[in-house]
């Protein structure tokens, strides 16, 4: 099991940048593919970014791509989601999510909510026009 900690939101001018950080307990984080989704008031969590256990792997949302990167470090147990060029349609509460991995999966990343067995409480980014 691992519990999952966010934090680094805030409130941020348009075309400004922010790092959100997640990070997990326990001695296992390498098993753990992860991810990065948020949910806007009214609106449905969307998948935002993913990573694969070793960080060889990553996807993205469409509308983030070359604005947002996720990367992990391993021996922090820590996954970042480093945000830039932000936009008031960015603003929701951002939440971390962990998949455990399997054998068989190791060398994927996840997209979609239900393939995430673990949360973290969420934090908040806010992006004013």
């Amino acid at each position: 099991q691992v519990q999952l900690v966010e934090s680094g939101g805030g409130l941020v001018q348009a075309g400004g940048s922010l790092r959100l950080t997640c990070a997990a307990s326990g001695r296992t984080f390498s098993r753990y593919a992860m991810g990065w989704f948020r949910q806007a008031p009214g609106k449905e969590r969307e998948f935002v970014a993913a990573i694969n256990w070793s960080g060889g792997g990553t996807g993205y949302l469409d509308s983030v791509k070359g604005r947002f990167i996720i990367s992990r470090d391993n021996a922090k147990n820590t996954v970042y989601l480093q945000m830039n060029s932000l936009k008031p349609e960015d603003t929701a509460v951002y939440y971390c999510a962990a998949h455990p991995v399997t054998y068989s999966s190791s060398n994927n990343y996840y997209t979609t909510l239900d393939e995430y067995t673990y949360w973290g409480q969420g934090t908040q980014v806010t992006v004013s026009s």
